[in-house]
């Protein structure tokens, strides 16, 4: 019977690897496109507030698709989409650096926006659906490939930059992006994900809401709703210590720029550890325990970053931080998808996404009147809502 139950819940480790390279080739490109911001901003001649608008461009189409993307994934499969969507990525990454205008450049990011979405939702669903067939929750390990994948693009974009164009080097990595795209595809296409069984297809809450199909939408959509609440603190977090860390440090601290620069390094390497011992902590603590406790990590430490009156403690609580959102985002995606879908996914994907586009403005807005410790300190806030927020979702979270 133990055989058995091991061959049932088996996945082919060649889709696992082929999962893990489009979610790593995801955080590549757009750290990649990220780490040359600056010679683009060059480029075209735009100022900080003509940037700010064409970078919404990335913003409005990532979320228009992200928006459509649960019934994209039903109209043609995950996996098709996601292979589709990668290669897309990888071509359209390389309109920003050929504009030579805010204008242009709003619209390249705009079709780049899109395929961003896409790529993001899709391949989260196809992760959720390993995660209903293993019936092991795999998700945080898909997003620390995410994470190192990025790490590897801002520093291999750190290390061109000097000697290569942007368009030279974003076209290097176009190249790398089709190669994934093609070679993950073929095995991504080629072992479809094997239906779940009947216990894990229904799962705990769908059973207890098929009797009343109203009753049933209205708690799929709470539950939706809740891990997306979730998805939008934790996603708020990364979006502005990544813009507002390093200035903390240099100028509220004094740090060296070299140091300043640690800032994120501490928070990115945090986070992706974090992930990587993510699957351990959700089948050892669960999920509600995870998402609480993390939610109380992250609070602590950004609590400490932004008031912490040495640079080394700061570091410290930013490392902290890293380490208690690290779990938050994928736990909440996974179970957004195990509960509403395709569509859950994308659910959770826009609020997350609004989470991370609302989380530097917001900071920067706070910092010009208050001060930028206090208004880092909101992420430390929205930490705590992220783990009240699983508490009272502990009956659909596990």
């Amino acid at each position: 019977m133990q055989l058995v139950n091991k061959v049932q819940h088996s996945v082919p480790t060649g889709l696992r690897i082929a999962l893990t390279g489009f979610f790593a080739a995801d955080g590549f490109i757009y750290a990649s496109w990220a780490v040359r911001v600056p010679a683009v901003k060059q480029q075209t001649g735009a100022s900080p507030g003509a940037l700010g608008l064409a970078l919404l461009g990335m913003s409005a189409g990532a979320v228009g698709t992200m928006l459509i993307s649960g019934a994209l994934c039903r109209r043609f499969g995950s996996r098709r989409l996601t292979v589709a969507s990668c290669a897309l990525l990888s071509v359209t990454l390389i309109l920003p650096p050929l504009a030579h205008s805010a204008v242009v450049l709003g619209g390249a990011l705009l079709v780049f926006g899109a395929a961003y979405g896409c790529l993001n939702v899709a391949m989260n669903s196809v992760a959720v659906d390993l995660v209903a067939r293993m019936r092991r929750p795999v998700m945080p390990g898909f997003h620390a490939a995410w994470s190192f994948g990025g790490l590897a693009g801002a520093g291999l974009g750190g290390l061109l930059a000097p000697y290569l164009s942007p368009v030279r080097h974003l076209l290097l990595i176009m190249g790398a992006g089709l190669l994934v795209a093609v070679l993950c595809g073929r095995t991504f296409l080629a072992r479809p994900v094997p239906p779940p069984d009947p216990v894990t297809a229904a799962g705990p809450d769908r059973e207890r809401t098929e009797p009343g199909a109203w009753r049933g939408a209205l708690r799929t959509a709470r539950a939706v709703g809740l891990f997306g609440l979730i998805a939008l603190c934790a996603a708020y977090g990364e979006g502005a210590i990544g813009d507002w860390g390093a200035l903390h440090l240099r100028q509220d601290l004094g740090a060296s720029a070299e140091v300043a620069a640690a800032a994120y390094a501490a928070f990115a390497l945090a986070e992706a550890g974090g992930r990587l011992a993510g699957i351990t902590l959700l089948e050892r603590l669960g999920r509600t325990r995870v998402l609480v406790l993390g939610g109380l990590a992250a609070c602590a430490g950004m609590l400490t970053a932004a008031l912490a009156p040495d640079v080394w403690l700061a570091l410290a609580g930013f490392a902290a931080t890293g380490l208690g959102l690290a779990n938050l985002f994928p736990a909440a995606m996974s179970r957004a998808g195990l509960v509403g879908g395709s569509d859950g996914v994308a659910v959770a994907s826009t609020l997350g996404y609004t989470g991370f586009l609302l989380g530097p403005p917001l900071i920067g807005f706070l910092a010009g009147d208050f001060g930028l410790p206090a208004g880092l300190t909101t992420i430390s806030l929205l930490s705590l809502i992220a783990a009240f927020v699983a508490y009272l979702s502990r009956d659909v979270a596990g």
